[in-house]
């Protein structure tokens, strides 16, 4: 469904001293997600924002049952997967940070709990985990407190509120520190108070 396509930005991996991946939302190119690479770049980090087919990681909403989002689904996570592993054979897993907004922050969420372990940071910028029902039989490991940000407005046209405390209750389960802040009337974006709430508790 996915082809394994990357856009980069900043060092090249095997020079860097961590791996940032960030994961665009519904509708919007990778170059969209990649433009946070500007608040975060220190000079010794790699950017990858991977793509979706038709910038899109899957056709419905995030909470339908699972099955009606296949086989779009379980090749989003697939392409998210293979990226970690790639990473994976030139640094730890403790230099890789994932970010997700909407869409994107869905999947960050999904594959992440799916494989718990401990990672640099991930955040969840306005998503949750995906499902009628979140799948807790799905998600395996332990974050050994990994720092998880999750945020949503508190009327979001997108994301319920709730699946994202839900999500948030389950990866603090997992073993991550996690921090969720919810933003009154915020519209469906990422703002300049969650950007450098992860910068400074993530770098």
């Amino acid at each position: 469904m996915h082809n394994y396509n990357i856009t980069e930005q900043g060092v090249p991996l095997q020079d860097a001293e961590k791996a940032v991946i960030l994961i665009h939302g519904r509708g919007a190119p990778p170059e969209d997600i990649l433009g946070l690479a500007d608040f975060f770049d220190d000079g010794k980090t790699w950017f990858a924002a991977p793509e979706a087919s038709n910038y899109v990681w899957y056709p419905y909403s995030f909470l339908v049952p699972a099955e009606q989002n296949q086989p779009w689904l379980n090749s989003a996570i697939a392409n998210i997967e293979t990226l970690i592993r790639n990473i994976e054979k030139q640094l730890p897993s403790e230099k890789i940070f994932i970010m997700g907004f909407s869409q994107g922050a869905c999947l960050t969420a999904e594959v992440t709990s799916r494989n718990a372990k401990k990672y640099g940071g991930i955040a969840v910028f306005t998503g949750g985990l995906i499902g009628e029902q979140p799948d807790t039989s799905s998600y395996k490991g332990n974050f050994d407190g990994t720092k998880i940000y999750i945020s949503n407005g508190d009327n979001d046209p997108h994301i319920p509120l709730s699946r994202t405390e839900e999500t948030h209750e389950i990866m603090k389960g997992l073993g991550g520190e996690t921090q969720l802040e919810v933003f009154p009337g915020r519209p469906h974006t990422i703002n300049m108070e969650e950007i450098n709430k992860v910068k400074e508790w993530f770098f």
